[in-house]
C-alpha cells in the first residue's frame, strides 16, 4: 500500500520532469539514483554476510546477479514502453491500459500454477472496473499508443509474477539494486541513441528526478521486492494498482485537479476490489 501511495504521488513529479528531458533519460537518471540509495545497503550486507559458507554465498551472489538482471530487463521494457505509449495516446487510457495488468497477473499466473481463489478473480474484475471509471473520461478510440501501452501492461505482470519467484529465493536488497542498474544502464543506452541529453535539462527537472529516484524508485520499488516475499501475486496486483486511485488524490491535493463523481466511483470500485481479494481468500 506504501509503494502504491508513493508511486502515485511520483505521477505527479513524472509529468513535470518531462518538460525538460526525454523518457528514457528521465528513467535512466531516477533507476541511477534509486541504485545509489541502495548502495550502502548492499555494502553493508557484504560487510557482515549471513553465517553460511562461502560456496553458499557464491551460489547467493550469482543468484542476485541473475535474477536482478531479469527484473531489470522486464522492468526497463514495461517502463520504456508505457512512456513511449504517453506520447501517442492520453493520459486517461494509458493509465487504464497500464492498470489491466491487475487482471492479467491471476490469467499468467494460471500457466505457472497459481490460482488466486475467487476473491482474487473478483477483486481483480472490481479493481479493473475501477480503473476504468477513474481513468477513461474522454470518447473511446484506440490509439496507436493504445498498443504500446497494452504491450507494456503484460511486462508489468510480468514483473509482479517474477519478483513473487524471485523475492523468497535470495536478497531482495541486492534484488531490487541490481534491477534498477539494468534498467537504468538499458535506458541511458537508448537516450543516447534516440534523445538529447544535456546537463541543462537533468538540471531543470531535478527535483523530480530526485523525487522519482530516490522515493519513488529507491524506497517504492524497494518495498515491493520486500513485500511480494509474502504477498500473492494477485494480491499485489491489486493493491498497487491502487497507485490511479493516489495519483488522482496527489493531483487534486498538488495540482489542483478536481475528481468527478465518476472518478469517486471507480475509486470505491478499486477499494471494494482490493478488500474482495484480501479478506476472501
Amino acid at each position: 500500500m506504501l509503494t502504491a501511495i508513493i508511486w502515485g504521488s511520483a505521477f505527479v513529479a513524472q509529468r513535470v520532469g518531462m518538460s525538460y528531458v526525454g523518457p528514457l533519460t528521465f528513467n535512466g537518471v531516477r533507476f541511477a539514483l534509486g541504485a545509489m540509495v541502495l548502495l550502502p545497503l548492499v555494502r553493508w550486507r557484504n560487510k557482515y554476510p549471513r553465517s553460511e559458507g562461502s560456496t553458499h554465498q557464491i551460489s547467493l551472489a550469482w543468484q542476485g546477479l541473475w535474477g536482478g538482471g531479469l527484473a531489470g530487463l522486464i522492468l526497463f521494457s514495461g517502463a520504456t514502453l508505457q512512456q513511449v505509449g504517453l506520447v501517442y495516446t492520453t493520459a486517461g487510457k494509458a493509465g487504464f491500459i497500464t492498470g489491466l495488468y491487475v487482471i492479467i497477473v491471476p490469467l499468467m499466473g494460471l500457466f505457472l500454477g497459481h490460482w488466486p481463489g475467487w476473491g482474487g478473480w473478483v477483486g481483480a474484475c472490481l479493481a479493473t472496473i475501477g480503473l476504468y471509471l477513474l481513468s477513461v473520461t474522454e470518447a473511446w478510440t484506440f490509439a496507436p499508443g493504445d498498443f504500446w501501452e497494452l504491450f507494456g501492461a503484460f511486462f508489468w505482470a510480468a514483473h509482479v509474477l517474477v519478483l513473487s519467484w524471485l523475492s523468497p529465493r535470495m536478497d531482495r536488497i541486492k534484488l531490487a539494486c541490481t534491477q534498477y542498474v539494468v534498467c537504468s544502464i538499458l535506458s541511458l543506452l537508448g537516450a543516447y541513441f534516440t534523445e538529447t541529453i544535456t546537463l541543462d535539462g537533468i538540471m531543470g527537472a531535478i527535483i523530480p528526478i530526485l523525487y522519482g529516484g530516490v522515493l519513488s524508485v529507491g524506497i517504492a520499488y524497494t518495498l515491493q521486492v520486500i513485500a511480494q516475499r509474502h504477498t500473492p501475486p494477485t494480491h499485489a496486483a491489486i493493491i498497487l494498482s491502487l497507485e490511479a486511485v493516489f495519483a488522482a488524490m496527489a493531483g487534486w491535493l498538488i495540482l489542483g485537479e478536481m475528481l468527478s463523481l465518476r472518478g469517486l466511483i471507480g475509486c470505491i470500485f478499486m477499494f471494494a476490489g482490493m478488500l474482495s481479494a484480501l479478506l476472501w481468500s
